[in-house]
């Protein structure tokens, strides 16, 4: 991932692959002026969906069917309102994306169009004062979220193997602040066991697929939720808070005053 632009960067003596690359692309282009290259760091320009009304229509959807699971589980309701609300604020997002995998939603994106600049002398300080500008995923970070969901779409998960994980996954006894840690922690070790169960007769063969599956599901967790909420939700639910949005979708009323 390129997080930071080599091309500017104060600290040319750490940029020796650029250098490098740059010197070959310099000799492979006829020794044109740098000025006539390619950045190398592309990855960081920014991107949108191709299809938003289709693709965030889609990714509705599996966010319904994902708060519909935490709805039917009777030992979520069961832990306090305040462990409730920590386990959704950390997990909505390895759950959703699993529920993209799952419901096999694909997507593309596009480089994000460059305002006129009509546009830009038209609305220059009236957008300021309206609303906060809002942030764009950058093409490395939906680079790195597609990688993860197609890790997981090779591994040809079942219903019962997507259940279990999910509750492995909702029931996270390591979130900071719980109340209830250690029964939370029970509910993931029965998780965890009922999914082991269900792959013994599944894939006896395949003896590291267990350890797999919770390895590819940790990159999950790693995948900002600025990024899912930006690409898939931002368009339709503006400046809203997405984790308030959730949780009104599952307790069917207004929490806003409940959450931090």
């Amino acid at each position: 991932d390129c997080e930071r632009c080599q091309c500017h960067s104060e600290d040319k003596h750490t940029a020796i692959l650029y250098t490098i690359l740059s010197q070959n692309l310099n000799h492979s282009q006829g020794g044109r002026s740098p000025a006539h290259q390619r950045c190398l760091c592309h990855q960081r320009r920014t991107v949108c969906l191709r299809t938003p009304h289709v693709t965030c229509r889609a990714a509705s959807d599996v966010l319904v069917k994902t708060v519909s699971f935490m709805k039917n589980l009777p030992s979520f309701h069961l832990l306090p309102w305040e462990d409730q609300l920590l386990l959704l604020d950390s997990c909505w997002v390895p759950l959703f994306l699993l529920g993209l995998v799952q419901e096999m939603v694909t997507f593309e994106v596009m480089e994000t169009p460059a305002p006129s600049m009509l546009k830009k002398i038209l609305l220059d300080g009236q957008s300021k004062r309206q609303e906060p500008e809002r942030t764009q995923p950058t093409l490395a970070a939906v680079e790195r979220l597609q990688c993860c969901l197609d890790t997981f779409w090779r591994l040809d998960l079942s219903p019962k193997e997507y259940a279990y994980l999910k509750g492995a996954i909702l029931f996270n006894p390591d979130v900071p602040g719980l109340r209830a840690s250690l029964y939370i922690e029970s509910l993931q070790r029965e998780a965890q066991r009922a999914l082991q169960e269900v792959l013994q007769p599944l894939h006896p063969e395949d003896q590291g697929r267990f350890a797999r599956i919770l390895l590819f599901a940790s990159t999950l967790k790693s995948i900002p939720p600025a990024l899912i909420t930006d690409l898939f939700f931002r368009p339709v639910i503006g400046n809203a808070d997405m984790v308030e949005l959730i949780a009104e979708m599952l307790y069917e009323l207004t929490v806003r005053r409940l959450l931090p």
